[in-house]
């Protein structure tokens, strides 16, 4: 998801299939490199991506988890920060922590207010982790960059959803992780 969003994978694909090849250089991508990737969870999925990321050069891995400790986060290469920090400071912001009645609402108006307009928002998590209205919202008014989606408030979206419409989104069926393996 950061490599499509970051490199407008949406937009590009929409202007090859629709034959707008000379559009191309209207929509260049930004690399990974010396980008700050703030993950919402560091169990075993946030962990493992603080790791799969460490190829690219990113500038800095931090993370917002109230049951992480110090020294479980160095372990990983990361660096704890309160949420809003992380939300202030990430290029990418991805969210790996469970919904429950402390995460339900997590990310809202609030919070993605505090998103730089260049940042990304990812949930692989759960829908009801953030707040969608809030979300369509700062998507809408291109406030943020974009999001990339693979869980939804509400399962199956309906082929009407207001992000369906959008070119700074990228949704996924709650199936992104899925393989033949």
């Amino acid at each position: 998801f950061m490599l499509a969003l970051s490199h407008n994978l949406l937009i590009k694909d929409r202007i090859t299939r629709e034959g707008r090849w000379d559009e191309r250089s209207a929509h260049m991508g930004s690399e990974l490199r010396d980008r700050t990737l703030g993950i919402i969870g560091l169990g075993g999925i946030g962990s493992s991506l603080a790791g799969m990321v460490s190829g690219f050069g990113m500038a800095d891995v931090i993370a917002s988890d109230p049951f992480t400790s110090e020294e479980q986060a160095k372990a990983v290469g990361v660096r704890l920060v309160s949420l809003e920090e992380l939300m202030e400071i990430s290029d990418f912001i991805s969210i790996n922590c469970p919904l429950n009645d402390d995460t339900r609402d997590l990310i809202g108006a609030e919070e993605l207010a505090r998103m730089q307009p260049t940042a990304y928002l990812i949930n692989t998590a759960r829908g009801g982790i953030v707040n969608e209205a809030a979300l369509i919202d700062a998507l809408q008014e291109q406030r943020i960059a974009g999001a990339a989606l693979d869980c939804h408030e509400s399962e199956p979206v309906p082929a009407d959803h207001p992000m369906s419409a959008l070119d700074n989104v990228i949704l996924a069926p709650h199936a992104i992780a899925w393989t033949n393996e």
